[in-house]
């Protein structure tokens, strides 16, 4: 009976160690308010517009709940996991094109010399250049620049993809990320790279990010299957490179930002392309450890090029304003204007339609829970 009882003790014990050393963590965020946009084409008439009122979900961040696994392995190493869902809170439905887990999916290994993880997941530009703009950080899906065209709002993941993510070394640390097309034969067709790195120390960031895909649209089974910037210009991509670079200073309650990006996308017909210049300031103050006032203004330019046409150019200005007040460590109230001003067809990201003229304004207030 004593050795049943000491053998009892014993296992009870190293399950205990062992439960210790892995752990399993849910975690959301719920994002929901009401929107106004002043100006939408109408879906009827292209001529015509007229002004939304809507009932929206993950203004300043994707509704969303996920699962982060973590079992220790020993001698520094640990297996690691997350599975993360998008979804609407105006409807229940989905995001990410109804996929279960379409905002991340993976799994790795981690240790002190970094991280390697396969799945889909974020791109070094979401990694390193997002968290210095408005939109990936503060101000959410309404102040990213044109379309998303630099992804600096995280609007594409990287399918079938492999990524590591470096160790921090006094402050700097570096990823590389490949997205694999995933069809035999057409190694190229429909695949994606990624490298970036970063610097922080003290109130100082800085960061570098590239993004380059091949045979977009060509294989619906390869490392970019959604989401793909709304650049507003027709026809097959063929190729999308990405690069930018920005920093941010935070001094006392004050944070200010600069950031720069373009992107580039070839098309299929007549070597046509078009590029994006981004230029983005922002700043955040603190006026309390409550309530916090955020500004943002984006210069976008927009060059065409096809071959035996003349060359043509577009820009926009952008301007963003956001007052945040948090009721808990979990819970905040915001409410933000954006307007987008320059050539026909103006449109904040994240409306349903683009403006019948030269600008669109919206207005939103909300509550969003973190849990």
């Amino acid at each position: 009976m004593k050795k049943i009882l000491i053998l009892a003790a014993v296992s009870a014990t190293f399950a205990s160690a062992a439960n210790a050393q892995s752990s399993v963590t849910l975690y959301g965020i719920v994002d929901a308010g009401f929107t106004y946009v002043n100006n939408e084409v109408s879906a009827s008439d292209a001529s015509k517009h007229s002004a939304a009122y809507n009932l929206t979900s993950g203004n300043l961040s994707g509704s969303r709940w996920g699962m982060r696994g973590r079992e220790d392995l020993g001698g520094g190493y640990a297996a690691i996991f997350t599975l993360e869902n998008g979804f609407s809170v105006a409807n229940g439905a989905n995001a990410q094109s109804g996929r279960s887990f379409g905002r991340q999916a993976f799994a790795g290994i981690s240790s002190d010399y970094g991280t390697v993880t396969l799945g889909r997941q974020y791109d070094s530009v979401v990694d390193y250049l997002g968290p210095l703009t408005a939109t990936g950080t503060w101000g959410g899906t309404y102040f990213a620049h044109r379309g998303d065209n630099d992804n600096a709002n995280a609007s594409v993941r990287i399918n079938n993809s492999v990524k590591y993510q470096s160790a921090n070394y006094d402050g700097f640390s570096f990823s590389g990320l490949y997205g694999f097309s995933n069809q035999a034969g057409a190694f190229a067709n429909n695949r994606a790279y990624s490298a970036g790195m970063g610097y922080s120390n003290g109130g100082l960031k800085l960061a570098v990010g590239y993004l380059q895909a091949q045979g977009l649209g060509g294989n619906a089974n390869g490392a970019i299957q959604d989401g793909a910037p709304n650049i507003g210009v027709a026809g097959e991509r063929q190729r999308q490179r990405t690069w930018g670079a920005g920093g941010s200073y935070a001094f006392g309650p004050a944070t200010v930002g600069l950031v720069y990006t373009q992107s580039r996308f070839d098309f299929a017909y007549n070597d046509a392309s078009v590029r994006y210049n981004n230029y983005e300031v922002n700043a955040r103050y603190n006026l309390t450890p409550a309530l916090a006032f955020g500004a943002a203004y984006t210069y976008t330019q927009a060059l065409q090029r096809a071959p035996g046409t003349s060359n043509g150019s577009s820009h926009w200005n952008q301007f963003g304003l956001q007052a945040d007040y948090a009721l808990s460590r979990r819970t905040d109230l915001y409410a933000e204007g954006v307007a987008h001003i320059g050539a026909v067809g103006a449109q904040v990201f994240g409306t349903d339609a683009p403006s019948s003229g030269k600008n669109q304004v919206v207005v939103t207030t909300g509550i969003r829970h973190r849990f």
